[in-house]
């Protein structure tokens, strides 16, 4: 496994504390990064509600105070997957992914050092991707195998744990700007990938046999940054845009026969912008937009088709395409102590037909999510917050992998689906 920092050695233990694995939403990003934004549909970019802007717009922690936030998220992922209209009939069937309930921690922490500066850290997961399939359900021609004629269970765990220290500075009683250092841990484990590992009977899939599946978990660090911009344009409208580019992180070195770029997983580009309105005292209306650059990553974004080696630069990926999302939002202050909120969240879904085989790992289809939230002052400096979601299911159908292998119309379609459900709570104190 690589090195790239000295986080390294304290990671796996914030990462046992803080980040439990997790499937997100937006391709694998989640719809939102603190409770307040996911009760309102993951806007974030125009507001100052937390010390969660290491996440969202580094720029507002200015404007949210001297603070602590504190909270977790059950989340509930159900997937499924089936192989219709097989030539081989052993090859038909549906299968559910195990292991359907998360938890999701997240920590933010904000000091005002003046009016004008602020310092922070921001500490949460990025996003991942689970599943989680039983074995013996189909046969490939040589005995009982999982969906993807490997041997034994079949999924992936993948998760990613970000450590945000953010400064903010107002260089204008309207205006700030701020940025976040990223100090990123992840960690991939798969199993029952032994078809694509160079296995009798199958093509030669990998150019590092012994190193796609059932290695156990491996981990790599990398840093990047997030910078944010945020503006009070009027006592009711506020502006927000953040980006951050690329972020390099080490290979999956015992994956390095799985993923492009000899087991290289990049967190993509991703940026965004966010507008805030109270058109009345105690209502608030915000719109978010962000955008995910998931074909950066040459181990998201390549073809599944790809005429290479899996493992090569140029090898096979998930085929997942650049995703945008909009995110709509609204709080009414009820009375003093009661703020109650709603939204949506719409994404595009980053995955096509032609790339369904290898999503039955990754089915990050979904498009729509509907929120819901609150918060409760407990006193004048603590409160609790909630939210809320909702997913429909959506599914993608497309041809089998399998048919290049087995022939023309052998392994029939595919279909991966998700539907999505979370509840979370949150504690904060003002000091």
């Amino acid at each position: 496994m690589t090195t790239t920092f000295p986080l390294k050695r304290l990671a796996p233990l914030a990462l046992a504390v803080l980040a439990w694995p997790a499937l997100a939403t937006n391709g694998y990003f989640p719809h939102g990064y603190g409770l307040k934004a996911k009760g309102m549909g993951g806007t974030a970019t125009a507001l100052a509600q937390d010390a969660m802007g290491g996440a969202n717009n580094p720029a507002s922690m200015v404007w949210a105070g001297s603070r602590l936030d504190i909270g977790a998220d059950v989340f509930s992922p159900r997937r499924d997957a089936e192989r219709s209209g097989a030539g081989f009939p052993t090859l038909n069937g549906g299968v559910d992914s195990g292991r359907n309930y998360f938890l999701v921690p997240e920590v933010g922490y904000n000091r005002m050092i003046s009016n004008d500066l602020s310092l922070g850290v921001t500490v949460y997961g990025n996003g991942g991707m689970n599943t989680s399939y039983p074995a013996g359900n189909f046969n490939c021609g040589g005995g009982a195998a999982n969906m993807l004629c490997g041997a034994g269970s079949l999924g992936i765990d993948m998760m990613q744990l970000i450590v945000a220290p953010t400064v903010a500075w107002k260089f204008h009683p309207r205006h700030s700007v701020g940025a976040s250092l990223l100090l990123g841990y992840q960690r991939f484990k798969a199993n029952g990938l032994q078809a694509f590992d160079n296995a009798p009977g199958f093509p030669p899939f990998t150019q590092a046999p012994g190193h796609v599946t059932n290695n156990g978990t491996d981990s790599s660090t990398g840093v990047g940054v997030r910078v944010g911009y945020f503006g009070q344009i009027t006592d009711q409208v506020s502006i927000g845009a953040s980006y951050s580019p690329k972020m390099n992180m080490g290979r999956f070195d015992k994956y390095s026969g799985l993923f492009a770029g000899a087991g290289d997983f990049d967190i993509p580009e991703n940026y965004g912008a966010g507008i805030a309105f109270r058109p009345l005292p105690a209502w608030l209306l915000a719109m978010d937009y962000q955008r995910i650059n998931y074909s950066g990553v040459p181990s998201v974004g390549n073809s599944s088709a790809a005429q290479a080696p899996l493992g090569a630069a140029n090898g096979p990926g998930f085929g997942w395409r650049d995703t945008n999302v909009l995110k709509f939002g609204v709080a009414w202050e009820m009375n003093s102590k009661l703020t109650l909120r709603a939204g949506i969240n719409r994404g595009d879904n980053p995955i096509t037909p032609a790339d369904v085989t290898f999503n039955i790992l990754a089915p990050g289809v979904m498009r729509t999510h509907y929120t819901l939230g609150a918060t409760y002052a407990m006193s004048s400096d603590s409160e609790l917050t909630a939210a809320f979601m909702m997913a429909p299911r959506t599914s993608v159908t497309g041809a089998s992998l399998f048919n290049g292998v087995l022939g023309a119309g052998a392994a029939g379609n595919e279909t991966i689906g998700m539907r999505q459900y979370s509840l979370g709570i949150a504690w904060a104190r003002k000091f």
